[in-house]
């Protein structure tokens, strides 16, 4: 960070300073806000909303927000970053409490306001290879939510690694090091993008490889009626096993519109959604996300309203709310299916799994958990990873994501790692059957709906 960007930041923030004792009220954001959890310093004077990535050692200046839109029913503020993310803030029920949403997430964050900037913000965090290596370590230690699941001892990853990393660390050494203590953990919730060597790092499930959309031929070849409809960019799928069995096919809950943005994304997943389930031949229903790459959680959130017969808890966020206690977590923030008044389904459905069902497809997995009657799962065990991805910069630009927060079902059970299992195990698409043109998930499916329909015929 340049000597000039520093000095603006520092004038932005005695801005701040001023118009928390001059100008803040019950009702304006205007001020310095910590979140709870998250590990996020808010400064916002008028119509600016600058975000600090703090942890205990460092502070990086985030994304800055503009607002957009002001006061409705339902909200205080709108704001937006990155030309199309917005965010809203409402009351928490005092002036030094508010609730931020963002858009295309299933839960908000807390924010309190603070009399000033942590200290540590006082001269952000230079660019140098062992302070890039300080936020990223810091950042792991203090957010991610996963070290006792992959039996990983972060300090004593730090420590080994440390040495390694002097001020003539080049970054392509420093890219691999970052990698390296990250991949054994297989957490396909945790990456690097560093833009300026044209590098990246993507993680996955140790041992399994992702599924291309291309294995989805044999499906349509050897067990669908009809060629598929698409709709929401080709993202959401639908047609027809026989006469009276839809197939719906989910391969993404993200990339909804042509025009970026959460809410035009939800438009057209509900005009979809109103042609599909206004379909009057269908009697019983395969739902088949076992390639689908995630998203937007309440996207799954929308799909399951059109499928309860009753209203129930689909799951409860929270996420790590102490830099050192990995056993404090924020405050639940339950998430509810309530039953859609638009069309939809009510009748027998069985869903298809697989280890490429990842991150919001496994939200939505979980969130037709709870439905009346039971909606059978059938394949492999999903991905495991369901937390939002905490974004952050380190101080040479590169970005990089972790986990911070678990879902949990209402008996308080959380599937990251392992995944949700299948209540009938079969193989998803094994070399050995897709050669033959062979889907036995499918063929399962056929068969536990013809079942289902056969003990309740109407």
């Amino acid at each position: 960070m340049t000597s000039a960007s520093v000095l603006s930041v520092a004038r932005f923030l005695a801005m701040c300073f001023l118009a928390v004792g001059a100008n803040a009220t019950a009702q304006s954001p205007d001020g310095v806000w910590r979140s709870e959890g998250y590990g996020d310093v808010f400064a916002v004077k008028g119509t600016e909303w600058k975000t600090f990535e703090i942890t205990s050692t460092t502070c990086v200046p985030g994304a800055t927000a503009r607002q957009i839109a002001g006061a409705t029913a339902d909200r205080e503020a709108t704001f937006q970053e990155n030309g199309s993310d917005q965010f809203f803030v409402r009351s928490g029920g005092s002036g030094d409490h508010k609730i931020m949403h963002r858009q295309g997430a299933a839960s908000d964050i807390r924010i309190d306001r603070i009399s000033q900037i942590p200290a540590v913000c006082d001269h952000p965090t230079p660019d140098t290879p062992q302070n890039n290596f300080e936020v990223f370590t810091r950042t792991w230690a203090e957010q991610y939510i996963s070290f006792d699941l992959k039996h990983a001892d972060w300090g004593r990853i730090t420590a080994a690694n440390r040495p390694k990393v002097t001020a003539k660390t080049s970054q392509a050494e420093l890219f691999e090091i970052l990698v390296g203590m990250i991949r054994p953990f297989g957490d396909a919730h945790t990456g690097i993008d560093a833009q300026s060597i044209n590098q990246s790092f993507k993680g996955f499930k140790l041992g399994i490889e992702r599924a291309p959309k291309s294995v989805l031929k044999v499906t349509d070849s050897a067990y669908l009626k009809e060629p598929l409809e698409d709709y929401c960019q080709d993202q959401v799928q639908y047609g027809h096993i026989d006469g009276t069995t839809g197939y719906l096919r989910i391969l993404s809950f993200s990339g909804f519109s042509a025009v970026r943005g959460f809410a035009t994304g939800l438009e057209e997943l509900e005009r979809a959604l109103d042609k599909i389930f206004s379909d009057k031949s269908l009697q019983a229903l395969v739902i088949d996300v076992r390639i689908n790459s995630g998203g937007d959680d309440p996207y799954g959130l929308a799909i399951a309203a059109r499928l309860a017969t009753r209203e129930y808890l689909a799951y409860t966020k929270v996420a790590r709310a102490d830099p050192a206690d990995r056993n404090k977590w924020t405050p639940g923030d339950p998430n509810w299916v309530k039953p859609s008044t638009r069309p939809g389904f009510r009748g027998p459905i069985v869903e298809l799994t697989g280890p490429s069902t990842v991150s919001a497809g496994e939200t939505f997995t979980q969130a037709v958990m709870g439905r009346t009657p039971h909606v059978t799962r059938i394949g492999e065990n999903t991905q495991g990873v369901f937390s939002d991805v905490l974004g952050r910069k380190l101080p040479n630009g590169w970005t990089f994501w972790l986990p911070n927060e678990v879902f949990l079902t209402p008996e308080g059970k959380a599937f990251d790692g392992p995944g949700i299992p299948p209540d009938i195990p079969v193989p998803v698409f094994a070399p050995g059957d897709l050669a033959a043109g062979k889907d036995p998930a499918m063929a399962k499916a056929i068969e536990v709906l013809a079942s289902a329909r056969s003990q309740n015929p109407r």
